[in-house]
């Protein structure tokens, strides 16, 4: 069980910086790269803010899987 829950940590971690990253480009916060096609698009908005509430809800599931 520890490798699953390891695994549940990295990719909630990853989504939470993945969806962090398209939220901001999507308010056109972190204009990189400079030509990208998400800046100012209130529809990364909101998929970067499902995809960290995503990775936040698999990091939960690593904690819970951890406890006895």
């Amino acid at each position: 069980m520890g490798a699953l829950r390891g695994m549940l940590t990295i990719v909630g971690v990853a989504a939470i910086l993945v969806g962090g990253l398209w939220a901001l480009q999507g308010l056109d916060i972190i204009r990189w790269p400079a030509s990208s096609f998400m800046l100012g698009d209130t529809v990364w908005t909101r998929n970067g803010v499902l995809l960290s509430i995503f990775g936040i809800v698999l990091l939960l599931l690593a904690r819970k899987r951890s406890q006895p």
